[in-house]
């Protein structure tokens, strides 16, 4: 018995002694990681970060670090710019520099792709932890990747296997769409989520603010359309096409103000903010205050149920353009974002078939429909080029030069490709990888964004007694994401592959209306997603990203969010 307890005993405190452990087995996973088990640097309360307090982005990214190392383990590190042998040291340059430098050598100045802008090294040695970028956006991946190590439990100190980590993303668009039109969600909210995105490497929020449900977007030279745009009468909550509504107004917008800083929020965090106003298509909000706009005049109300609406901003009336361009300027003005999401997606041409102004501009530009094509572009049809597709097009093209004057590139969704694409257009392929392969072809830049494997509004379990109420076509479990290849070698050549931005997740929020439904959609979804996005095909294996979970779940517990605890 004696003996017994003796082990027992020893097992318990060799498990204790164990969990005061880093572990560099996260999420995502690392490029390169060698470890020495058989020596530690101590981690203890009092100890420095040393950095150089002249750049502020690598001063709040020593901050961070700080921040983290406390919220994880309670040990309480101090800022110590100036002390070359602090603990922690943070380092603009690269290996390279280091050695060039030892050897009293000059070296011209690297071009750094755009992966290896976001590169970095950590190294844990006998004096102490280096990580290492060129420039700060590295310094702060490497800095998640050491929080991410840490054990998530209130210590007095905590030792780091030795390691030498290099590491740099796959790709370099790794995004998340959030849909505040279908409901809307405070700034602490997004800004919540963005410090979600920042802990899984994600580096685009593609922020949805227009629907035909409500108009989220202040601009100023029109000031009912968010006021009056963004609040709908009542809301459907009945199942399926059972129409039942709550009869409760529902409203909201964002402040220019507040998208600022939201902006900067997001910046702190190496996230650029890619703003969507959906056009021509999910419109009523923008129609409902201005009835003109339409093919039918009105009168048009917040749409108060989910669907592609008939009713789209009139292809033919030259107000429609003047709106646009003032709607886009004032974004420009709010958000610094390379890309700006024109949405594009389901347009019904049903109203510019019929409507005598949309008919004169198709007329007047001479466009035509290609052979053996109905025109309908409805939901869900890759459809050819209509002469309704094609003016579509148009009105792409005039947006999208006006944009590039701003010196903004445009996303659309793969309908943009209907009616023939504009010269730099982006395609974000939703409706599976078809249109994707189809603009990387042609030598567009495209996003990967199909449905069944990028849309988390879905289901992410069979069981739908064991999550809330989602969007119930099909599930899109963490395996199902985890299984996704986005390059399709066997469809696209290598050159073609470079065309391939990155990887984007959707939550779409219908169904969502709350933050803790939100972050239970998002989680652990985004945690399949962001290896699909960072690490290469070599690297991943399901089980080993389901053993690695638990870590990376202690930090979402940190961090207040929901999310699902069953993984399929």
């Amino acid at each position: 018995m004696k003996k017994t307890f003796s082990s027992l005993l020893l097992i318990f405190v060799s498990a204790w002694v164990i969990a005061q452990r880093a572990d560099y087995r996260i999420i995502p996973l690392p490029k390169s990681v060698q470890t020495d088990t058989t020596q530690f640097f101590t981690l203890r309360s009092g100890m420095g970060i040393a950095y150089d307090a002249q750049n502020p982005q690598i001063a709040q990214n020593a901050a961070f670090l700080q921040q983290w190392v406390k919220e994880a383990t309670g040990v309480e590190l101090a800022l110590t710019p100036s002390d070359p042998k602090a603990a922690v040291r943070l380092i603009l340059g690269t290996q390279a520099d280091k050695k060039s430098k030892k050897n009293r050598k000059k070296q011209q100045p690297q071009q750094l792709t755009p992966q290896q802008q976001e590169s970095y090294t950590l190294t844990v040695g006998s004096g102490g932890i280096e990580i290492r970028g060129p420039l700060p956006e590295g310094i702060f991946r490497g800095v998640q990747t050491l929080r991410k190590s840490l054990p998530v439990k209130q210590l007095s100190s905590v030792e780091l296997p030795f390691v030498q980590i290099a590491d740099q993303p796959r790709f370099t668009y790794r995004g998340v769409l959030l849909d505040c039109g279908r409901h809307f969600f405070t700034v602490d909210v997004i800004k919540q989520f963005l410090d979600v995105m920042a802990l899984h490497g994600c580096n685009q929020f593609h922020w949805h603010l227009t629907e035909d449900q409500g108009w989220r977007f202040e601009v100023k030279a029109l000031p009912d359309l968010a006021v009056k745009g963004s609040v709908r009468e009542k809301t459907v909550i009945g199942p399926g096409n059972h129409r039942i509504y709550d009869n409760v107004p529902y409203g909201g917008y964002y402040t220019q103000d507040e998208c600022r800083d939201i902006v900067r929020y997001a910046a702190e965090r190496y996230i650029n903010v890619v703003p969507e106003i959906d056009m021509p298509g999910h419109m009523l909000s923008a129609l409902h205050v201005f009835p003109n706009l339409g093919c039918l005049g009105g009168p048009y109300p917040v749409a108060p149920y989910w669907g592609v609406m008939r009713d789209v901003l009139c292809g033919g009336n030259p107000e429609t353009l003047t709106f646009l361009k003032t709607v886009f300027g004032e974004l420009c003005d709010v958000f610094p974002s390379p890309f700006i999401h024109i949405g594009g997606d389901e347009c019904p041409k049903e109203r510019w078939q019929k409507c005598p102004k949309c008919q004169a501009k198709i007329k007047e530009l001479g466009l035509t429909s290609d052979p053996k094509d109905d025109g309908a572009g409805g939901r869900g049809s890759q459809d050819g080029k209509s002469a309704e597709n094609k003016l579509q097009t148009y009105l792409n093209h005039e947006i999208e030069q006006f944009l590039a004057s701003r010196g903004r590139s445009i996303i659309g969704w793969d309908e943009i490709l209907s009616g023939g694409l504009t010269e730099n257009a982006i395609v974000m392929s939703w409706r599976g990888t078809k249109g994707g392969i189809e603009a990387a072809k042609q030598h567009h830049r495209v996003i990967m964004s199909p449905n069944v494997y990028s849309y988390i509004d879905h289901p992410q379990l069979k069981d739908y007694s064991k999550q809330p109420q989602t969007t119930d076509s099909y599930q899109v479990s963490c395996s199902k994401i985890y299984s996704f290849e986005p390059l399709i070698p066997d469809q696209l050549t290598e050159e073609e592959q470079t065309c391939i931005l990155g990887v984007q997740a959707n939550l779409w929020t219908e169904h969502v209306a709350f933050p803790e439904h939100a972050f239970f959609q998002l989680l652990p979804r985004l945690g399949a997603m962001c290896e699909v996005q960072w690490c290469n095909p070599d690297q991943k294996n399901f089980e080993s990203f389901k053993a690695r979970l638990p870590q990376l779940q202690k930090l979402y517990d940190k961090l207040g969010v929901t999310y699902c605890r069953s993984i399929e």
